[in-house]
């Protein structure tokens, strides 16, 4: 999502296409803070991203220590899906 304040501005149509209501497992990626993303990833979806205020370490040390390599990304994909397939079950 490029920008939260271009998707809000959108009709809510379009929005719900993109981010289906019935969908709940979802996991955001933000290089920053995840401050915000809990609109969009919902009660429990999950979001990657900085908890903290800045790291100084070579790049490769802060994605793993953050969370934003590929195998995190996909644990996290992951664990959302087997939440929503528990959730359905029940």
């Amino acid at each position: 999502m490029p920008a939260w304040e271009l998707f809000d501005d959108q009709p809510r149509e379009y929005r719900d296409g993109v981010l289906p209501p019935h969908v709940t497992a979802r996991v955001s990626v933000e290089k920053a803070s995840t401050f915000g993303w809990a609109k969009y990833v919902g009660a429990t979806g999950h979001s990657l991203g900085m908890r903290s205020f800045g790291a100084s370490a070579p790049l490769k040390d802060l994605q793993k220590k953050f969370g934003f390599t590929p195998d995190a990304v996909a644990q996290a994909a992951r664990e959302q899906l087997g939440r929503a397939d528990r959730k359905e079950r029940a």
